[in-house]
């Protein structure tokens, strides 16, 4: 990967992992376009606060908006949040296969050296 590709995805992760982010998101797909204003009706923030979330999204081009008169409305990117998807879920599969190798490992190990692991689980209670 490279490391614009690599800020682009650091940047990605950065702006779901903000809870109130992923509420506005939630809201926008719930609602399909929205305002500022009727975002922080439902949420527990300041409109200036979800102005702030937005631009974050934005950046990363998870929401866009677009103006109609004196407003803003926001929408969801469906392509680029398919695209955080499918990059949340190499991560986990890689997780995964890291996890599993763990196991692997330390079932080896306690197959070696015949440590009943549960057996000793008893002793320390």
């Amino acid at each position: 990967m490279t490391p614009a590709a690599l800020a682009e995805e650091d940047a990605l992760w950065a702006a779901v992992a903000d809870p109130t982010r992923r509420r506005v998101l939630d809201a926008l797909l719930q609602q399909g376009e929205a305002t500022t204003t009727t975002l922080a009706l439902g949420l527990p923030v300041t409109r200036q606060a979800v102005a702030k979330h937005l631009m974050v999204l934005d950046r990363v081009g998870l929401v866009q908006g677009r103006r109609r008169g004196r407003e803003v409305r926001y929408a969801v990117m469906p392509e680029r949040l398919d695209e955080a998807a499918e990059a949340m879920a190499r991560v986990a599969a890689q997780w995964d296969r890291r996890l599993a190798r763990i196991k692997r490992i330390a079932e080896s190990v306690q197959a070696e050296s015949g440590i009943d692991i549960q057996r000793q689980q008893g002793r320390t209670q």
